[in-house]
């Protein structure tokens, strides 16, 4: 009979996707994930694969995981400015200085890695879809004008966002951040 796992994988992996969040992929060590997690090596192996399958999963974890502070935090009762003021302002939120997991891994990895690449331009896709339907409703509300070309605009406040998570990591004046959000925001009308 096998002995049972002595962990809960959540609660470890979280804690892989502090360490890859922190320090990126290539600055990771094995060792660096074996003491962060808590576990022995060969657990990590057998539970999660080798370091590269741990990363994707911790970039699964890490999209889940926004989603679900979004999907917590939005109401289909609230203005359009509401709901996009909560979406910037999720990414901004980080107390740690570190930016946003999928930008910095995509700004790392998405070009010297297929499968990283893939991954992440499906996340973007996602977040794109998801400001597209909320601008959808809001027209289908009227506080959006009809004549507004909804899918440009979708992509306008994706790649705003983006740029927004990477000036988080690099800055930690949020009080200029939540300026840039308010700028940004002011275009959609």
């Amino acid at each position: 009979m096998g002995r049972s796992k002595e962990f809960e994988e959540e609660v470890v992996l979280e804690k892989a996707m502090h360490v890859f969040w922190q320090q990126g992929y290539n600055n990771t060590s094995m060792q660096e994930l074996v003491d962060a997690m808590g576990i022995h090596r060969r657990s990590i192996y057998d539970t999660f694969g080798d370091k590269h399958n741990l990363f994707l999963l911790t970039l699964d974890l890490y999209e889940t995981t926004l989603e679900k502070a979004i999907m917590e935090n939005l109401s289909e009762k609230m203005t359009i400015h509401e709901q996009l003021k909560i979406i910037f302002s999720i990414s901004i939120s980080e107390k740690s200085h570190a930016g946003c997991f999928l930008v910095n891994s995509a700004t790392e990895l998405a070009n010297v890695d297929p499968l990283i690449e893939e991954k992440i331009q499906k996340y973007f896709d996602h977040e794109e879809h998801q400001l597209f339907n909320i601008l959808l409703f809001a027209q289908e509300k009227n506080e959006l004008s009809a004549a507004t070309d909804i899918e440009i605009l979708a992509s306008y406040l994706h790649n705003a966002s983006v740029g927004i998570r990477v000036l988080s990591k690099t800055t930690r004046n949020i009080k200029k951040l939540n300026r840039i959000i308010e700028q940004t925001l002011s275009f959609v009308q």
